[in-house]
């Protein structure tokens, strides 16, 4: 069994909503399993001491993680068009994984949420690409094949899944979010599955 790991952030819960559907997509593909991860949110100071395991949800993400995975799908919500600061801080520690090649030729993906309509979600899930392009990984977006993208009056963008909160609430995501989410989750995982097959 390989893993795909669904890696995220989450404030209000649409995020978290988002990666789950991820997941349930990701485990369509014959022989593919979702690992679920999130990250410590920050605080003024670097100096801290988290817990491995959060008391709810999922445990948050080590360097292993990332090493033992068969492919990467990202979220985040929205920080002024960019990635939020919690993942943007666990990506800087990234520097061994880049040194040694870790990811080099994985597949990876990337989502995001926003409260509103235009809220940066094209700029965001384009600057969780860029340390994943650094890393070597391939990215894969979401084609116009998927009738979905087309007639959504809320998230999703062929740059990843995405999801608008104020058009149906925090973690209530719209039909064509659901379906969106899970046809990347699928796509990573297919490409995944193919490149092994290859090795």
């Amino acid at each position: 069994m390989h893993e795909i790991l669904v890696l995220y952030y989450s404030r209000q819960g649409s995020t978290a909503a988002l990666a789950r559907q991820i997941c349930r997509g990701v485990e369509t593909v014959a022989g593919m399993q979702a690992r679920l991860r999130t990250v410590a949110p920050i605080a003024t100071t670097i100096d801290r001491s988290d817990p491995a395991v959060p008391e709810e949800g999922p445990p948050y993400a080590t360097h292993d993680d990332l090493k033992s995975c068969s492919g990467l799908i990202l979220g985040s919500p929205t920080r002024f068009g960019n990635m939020a600061a919690p993942l943007k801080h666990f990506w800087d520690g990234t520097s061994a994984l880049w040194l040694s090649g870790a990811l080099i030729d994985k597949p990876a993906a990337v989502f995001t949420s926003t409260q509103t309509m235009h809220g940066g979600q094209e700029s965001t899930l384009l600057s969780m690409m860029l340390p994943l392009l650094h890393h070597g990984m391939f990215l894969v977006g979401l084609p116009y094949s998927h009738a979905g993208l087309s007639g959504t009056r809320s998230g999703g963008t062929p740059y990843g899944a995405s999801h608008v909160a104020a058009a149906s609430g925090h973690a209530t995501l719209a039909s064509e979010e659901r379906d969106l989410a899970q046809a990347l989750g699928a796509r990573v995982a297919s490409l995944a599955s193919r490149l092994q097959r290859t090795a």
